[in-house]
């Protein structure tokens, strides 16, 4: 009863974060060299995305093994940090001092990810309890 497109997605998002993580960063660092970044607004951004990053790992790890081992309570939790993860991911797309067009593109990439992500494991949690 595992899904396996929610297996593939969730081995392609966790490569995908790595690469989102850094890039994410280094525009970060980019933003604060090259516009006036105020000092107040960098440590804020910068905890969203270690916030995001430690999100992450559970998220992912709740969501291999609950698929793997078709159990329903571990999959629900890894829905439910995906939740948190998609409110961080909004915020660093619409809220976060300086947005440039990279960021949006990542940020809707990993997003539609989330999407698609939430609606797999929701067809996998119905499909485990039934």
């Amino acid at each position: 009863l595992s899904s396996l497109p929610l297996q593939i997605l969730l081995y392609v998002n966790g490569i995908y974060y790595i690469f989102y993580f850094l890039a994410t960063l280094a525009m970060i660092i980019y933003k604060s060299q090259v516009f006036s970044y105020p000092d107040d607004f960098l440590a804020p951004d910068l905890a969203v995305l270690f916030l995001m990053a430690i999100l992450e790992v559970p998220r992912l790890y709740l969501g291999f093994k609950g698929n793997l081992t078709e159990a329903e309570v571990p999959l629900g939790l890894s829905l439910g940090l995906t939740v948190g993860s998609v409110v961080l991911c909004v915020y660093l797309l619409l809220w976060q001092t300086y947005v440039l067009w990279a960021d949006v593109l990542l940020n809707a990439l990993l997003l539609s990810a989330y999407g698609l992500e939430s609606g797999l494991k929701v067809m996998a949690i119905a499909a485990f309890v039934s």
